[in-house]
């Protein structure tokens, strides 16, 4: 631990420049306008330059990339779908499910669609917590929550709400794919002007 201190000090920017500055120390030395105080002064440059050195700059986090973020969030997606499949789900709110996962089958899948939204870190941000958070959520509440209706029959069927949720995350879902084909559809556009400015 003290060497790799000793070692960082040594590369550091504050013992390059107090070095560099101990070296026009050591030219004013050989030159005789030292004097006998050479020590001192090859001392006191070294020390100037190195409180006048800027400061370390610590490295940035090394966060993932969009390409990688996208790789986990396929791989969370695939754990949701397994989980998916030992769901029992009423016709209605199965179809609704199959019609989101679709989906986002479609806007995770390796392509340039994926490239696209690699591109837009508020899209990733919302597929990851459909994925990751609001599909899981509504299944299981509607899991847990048919049990007990059937100890209090009469209540609104668990479903409804379960459908309503499924609806608004599927809005949701293809709000975020008709903005992405709008970025294409932009930069098809932008490329005509190009060209057509070009002739």
């Amino acid at each position: 631990m003290a060497t790799n201190k000793v070692l960082g000090y040594l590369e550091s920017r504050k013992n390059l420049t107090g070095s560099a500055c101990g070296i026009v120390g050591l030219a004013l030395t050989f030159t005789g306008m030292a004097g006998p105080y050479w020590p001192a002064v090859v001392a006191g440059l070294y020390g100037a330059g190195a409180l006048l050195a800027p400061p370390e700059r610590p490295p940035l986090p090394d966060f993932p990339d969009p390409s990688a973020q996208l790789d986990e969030l396929r791989d969370d997606f695939g754990k949701l779908r397994a989980y998916l499949t030992d769901i029992e789900l009423p016709p209605a709110a199965a179809g609704r499910l199959t019609e989101l996962t679709d989906l986002l089958t479609a806007l995770l899948d390796p392509g340039w669609v994926s490239q696209v939204l690699a591109q837009d870190p508020e899209g990733i941000h919302a597929l990851s917590r459909a994925v990751r958070q609001d599909i899981p959520e509504a299944v299981d509440t509607f899991v847990r929550t048919r049990w007990w209706t059937r100890l209090a029959p009469g209540v609104e069927p668990p479903e409804r709400h379960l459908e309503r949720q499924l609806a608004v995350l599927h809005s949701e879902a293809q709000t975020l794919a008709t903005s992405l084909h709008e970025v294409e559809a932009r930069r098809q556009e932008s490329h005509t002007r190009y060209l057509e400015d070009r002739s």
